[in-house]
């Protein structure tokens, strides 16, 4: 991420000041050498100047920075003072999160309450990631003992109102989303000493792989790597204009509502954070864990768990995770949930086909392409967990197989011009070359991602016996997703992608639908003492036969809406899960496919299902992301567009073309007073280094400050000057 041209300007003064030292050595000089000499302080003390501006970092923030934040955790105001031109934080005075975990759906409530300890009226703008599954659905604003339900309308129309709102002078606050687990929340008219508290509710499901269930809280992303040639200034249906560091490109036509400041590690961390967890399984446990926090935790008999983090509030610098496993004899294979909704039937169907589907024995002959990101954001513990993990990768190749390596930052760059077959010697050029590996530079996947993709006929020609898998070890901090997207689904052929999240809050949104346009599976490692456990799972589902071709039909005359439309690919240990609406409910649901060589197949009994709350929810939620795909793949389609509002709108949930809006009646805010709009600043993520990726200390100062640096020190090579030709 650092401007590479530094060095030959670097160089061009070095050289200028040594002929400025090779001339002072000489004493016999007259006018013209006077003169000659005062030319040559002039141009280098010119470039010494220009040298000190450009060396600035491409990604460094300025000191007071304008930004509008996204992307960031748990949000913190910064005000900006009506008689200072200068931002201060308001501090976050409580932010909890709790979380209901009933089987497979969790319900979880965030509640931040913020004061305004200025004199002047606030407009705050925060950013919070929440799981890329999330289905957003309500948002209350508590004002003193008062709570305004928030609204869902259509994104522009939701805009509209919260603006005017604001204008009157009236409470309001809005929720809007950037990304499937990245939302905005706006903040109008709070007073001086005021306190107010914002509550979002959000449902989604738990993830169930290799015999244990997860569930995580991301508390942080990370800075976005912004590719692209910047664009003018605009507004769309889909956001307005931001004001972070980056500017918008043709690549990223949003980043400006994506790069919020981050606050450098010497100053402290932000945004402490507390968590509760209530979980009721279905069965008992054998085992239960944070993977990234310490917690305490309490049972009773019935097999609920109350689960808290253990030092009260912790720093928002790391993702949440949870783990449980049953008792290996209480595993449930099959699990189905109905919920009756505005006269339609929705069902949640979970299989978890066994072991002994899995061929053990059977494994076939792999053509595997390993890439791994050397970028800046990289740096620190995430460029060890993904060398770590590649290098385990290389030990379990097979004679058998063939591989290749690719390693990218702003480079592209394969250690074979194709694959090669597996031998000692290939194998220790491999781990050589992986060792040597160092983080620095940008994030430019697309090129890694269709070289990686497009070295596929030799081997398709050659009777099409190897699996063609590409691993993909990144944290996945960027922000052309979309462009991303639409390379899998053009590149992707008979290829299956599989995607390794590193690090400490990886941009799991990215990882999991590249792995799932990639028709493989998304596996995060947090932690350097987890790439070995995970490695191996990933292993057992690479080197072993998948269920595919699978076929899902209900019984009987039944019309029903099944999601996803096709399904994936099974590999050892995951669940199918089925999302499905209909309005003359069936009996059974029959599922078919291949299991190595053999038929796979299983019937599920509906009259079983268990009644729960929010499986319509659940329903809507995976619509609207199969309409989003669609959205991908033909690149703004109207019709689609108002599907998913339709959608949203009676299922009141957020998305990309809906927000939650919450109003006040009462006007609060006089006319006559000014309204300051506020900013926020992110931690780092657990284990990345800020110079790594904006390259300047803590102290640095802003661009500002280097132009008149370069500025006086033109002056004083002009005044010399002009002092050496009155003394001639």
């Amino acid at each position: 991420m650092h401007i590479h041209h530094n060095r030959e300007m670097s160089q061009s003064t070095l050289g200028l000041a040594h002929q400025l030292t090779q001339f002072l050595g000489n004493r016999n000089y007259g006018l013209r050498g006077l003169l000659s000499f005062h030319f040559l302080l002039f141009i280098f003390l010119t470039l010494t100047a220009l040298l000190i501006v450009f060396t600035t970092d491409a990604y460094a923030q300025p000191s007071t920075p304008h930004i509008l934040p996204n992307d960031v955790t748990q949000g913190t105001f910064l005000f900006r003072s009506s008689t200072e031109n200068s931002y201060t934080p308001a501090p976050t005075l409580e932010t909890k999160a709790h979380m209901i975990v009933t089987g497979f759906i969790a319900r979880t409530t965030v509640r931040q309450k913020f004061r305004n300890p200025g004199s002047d009226w606030a407009e705050g703008i925060y950013v919070f990631p929440l799981p890329e599954t999330a289905a957003v659905d309500h948002l209350r604003m508590h004002i003193g003992e008062r709570v305004i339900e928030g609204h869902i309308q259509e994104r522009t129309e939701a805009k509209k109102v919260y603006t005017a709102a604001k204008q009157e002078g009236k409470h309001t606050s809005l929720i809007e989303q950037e990304r499937p687990n990245m939302f905005t929340a706006s903040i109008a008219n709070i007073g001086p000493n005021e306190t107010m508290t914002v509550e979002i509710e959000y449902q989604e499901t738990v993830h169930y792989d290799s015999g244990k269930f997860s569930l995580r809280f991301p508390m942080v992303v990370g800075p976005r790597y912004i590719p692209g040639t910047p664009t003018p200034p605009r507004e769309s249906v889909t956001h307005t204009e931001g004001h972070g560091w980056a500017k918008n490109t043709n690549q990223v036509p949003d980043a400006s509502r994506i790069t919020p400041p981050v606050q450098h590690p010497e100053h402290g961390p932000l945004n402490r954070t507390t968590l509760t967890i209530d979980l009721a399984p279905g069965f008992p446990l054998a085992s239960l864990a944070s993977t990234y926090h310490n917690i305490h935790q309490t049972s009773n008999s019935q097999s609920r768990y109350q689960i808290a983090l253990q030092d009260g509030d912790v720093p928002a610098d790391r993702d949440f995770e949870l783990t449980w496993e049953p008792k290996q004899e209480q595993i449930p294979h099959i699990a189905v949930f109905s919920e009756q909704h505005h006269g339609d039937t929705y069902l949640m169907l979970i299989v978890i086909p066994p072991p002994r589907t899995f061929a053990d024995h059977l494994t076939l002959p792999r053509d595997v392409t390993f890439v791994i990101d050397t970028s800046g954001s990289m740096h620190g513990t995430s460029i060890h967990q993904a060398t770590f993990a590649l290098h385990l990768a290389l030990t379990r190749l097979k004679d058998q197989d063939r591989f290749n390596v690719i390693r990218f930052n702003h480079e592209t760059q394969a250690l074979f011009s194709a694959s090669q077959p597996v031998t000692n010697a290939t194998i220790q050029q491999a781990t050589q070359y992986v060792s040597q590996l160092k983080a620095d530079g940008g994030t430019e996947i697309l090129p890694a991602l269709q070289l990686a993709l497009a070295h596929q006929k030799p081997v398709q020609q050659e009777i099409g016996k190897h699996v063609r898998q590409v691993i993909f070890i990144t944290d996945g901090q960027i922000g052309n997703e979309q462009e991303l997207f639409q390379a899998i689904q053009q590149y992707l052929a008979h290829t299956r992608l599989f995607t390794i999240g590193i690090g400490s809050a990886p941009n799991s949104y990215f990882m999991r639908n590249a792995a799932q346009f990639g028709r493989g599976t998304f596996t995060n490692i947090g932690h350097l003492a987890e790439v070995q456990d995970k490695m191996n799972q990933l292993f057992h589902k690479l080197e072993h036969p998948v269920i595919t071709d699978i076929d899902i039909a209900l019984t009987g005359e039944t019309l029903a809406e099944i999601l996803p439309e096709r399904a994936p690919d099974l590999y050892a240990g995951e669940p199918l899960l089925l999302a499905i609406r209909t309005t003359t409910p069936s009996e059974h649901i029959r599922l078919t496919g291949t299991a190595g060589s053999k038929n796979w197949e299983t019937t599920v009994s509906l009259d079983e299902a268990l009644q729960r709350r929010g499986i319509a929810t659940y329903w809507a939620r995976q619509k609207i992301s199969t309409l989003m795909d669609q959205d991908v793949e033909r690149k703004k389609n109207s019709r689609l567009r108002q599907e998913i509002i339709d959608i949203a709108m009676v299922h009141h949930l957020v998305s990309r073309y809906t927000s939650l809006v919450a109003v006040d009646v009462t006007p609060a805010r006089l006319s006559g007073q000014t309204l300051f709009p506020h900013a926020i600043k992110t931690n780092l993520p657990h284990g990345q280094e800020y110079t790594a990726i904006f390259g300047l200390s803590a102290g640095a100062t802003n661009g500002t400050w280097h132009l008149l640096t370069g500025l006086i020190l033109l002056l004083i090579a002009g005044a010399c000057t002009a002092y050496q030709w009155i003394r001639v």
